[in-house]
């Protein structure tokens, strides 16, 4: 079947259902998550989280935030790489769906600077949320140009240091590795389905670069990493 990646597609993912629980949702969330750490997903939002905060005095908190935060394991990982580190973070996973948010908190039980909130991050709620970083990792791509240009100013109008964006480059060569990882994880029918839309609903350089100028931004960098990454650095 021919694959067209010139457009963002506007198809549904599946698990967009926020009301959606049950085991087949954990099963996804892991496998996602199992899959971003082995192709360095996770590590690349770590180097952006890293470039903002090195010049901060450690002594000081620093809140960062995590949208669509899934099974928390970003933020499992950045709580590691403080402590590791003398960092004194206070991390919050914030995402609309409960049964994520309560498996991300079992997850989590064992970190005491971890905490979650079932948020719809197009709420008044998450509009007064300040925090000093926004994390989006694979999760921009969940929303139309219009709600994303939205987003990233509630974004930047309510961070101190900055944001940090890591989504999908929409490719046809992504599209067909990630077929190929499909059998080679063995995922179920949703993660397969919900996989191959997220790549379609990625984003080719120019169109992040179009969002950048909407916003008038003047310090930012974005970068092409491996996986078939962005990695969209905004500096306040």
């Amino acid at each position: 079947m021919k694959i067209n990646t010139k457009f963002r597609t506007n198809d549904p993912e599946i698990m967009d259902d926020f009301a959606m629980e049950g085991e087949i949702l954990r099963e996804a969330l892991d496998k996602i998550a199992k899959i971003n750490q082995l192709l360095g997903g996770n590590q690349l939002t770590l180097q952006g989280v890293q470039e903002l905060i090195h010049s901060i005095d450690k002594s000081q908190i620093i809140t960062i935030v995590d949208v669509g935060c899934g099974n928390g394991d970003m933020l499992r990982k950045l709580a590691d790489f403080g402590f590791q580190n003398n960092y004194n973070f206070n991390l919050i996973g914030v995402d609309a769906n409960n049964f994520t948010i309560n498996y991300a908190q079992k997850l989590s039980e064992s970190y005491s600077n971890i905490s979650y909130q079932c948020e719809d991050i197009f709420s008044i709620a998450f509009d007064n949320l300040k925090y000093d970083i926004a994390l989006c990792t694979l999760t921009l791509h969940h929303f139309k140009n219009i709600e994303i240009e939205n987003l990233l100013k509630v974004f930047y109008n309510n961070s101190r240091i900055g944001i940090v964006i890591n989504d999908l480059h929409r490719n046809i060569i992504s599209y067909r590795l990630f077929q190929a990882l499909c059998f080679v994880f063995g995922l179920n029918k949703m993660s397969k389905q919900d996989g191959l839309t997220s790549i379609l609903r990625g984003f080719k350089k120019e169109e992040l670069i179009n969002f950048s100028k909407k916003m008038n931004l003047k310090k930012y960098t974005i970068q092409w990493k491996w996986a078939f990454r962005y990695q969209w650095i905004i500096i306040k």
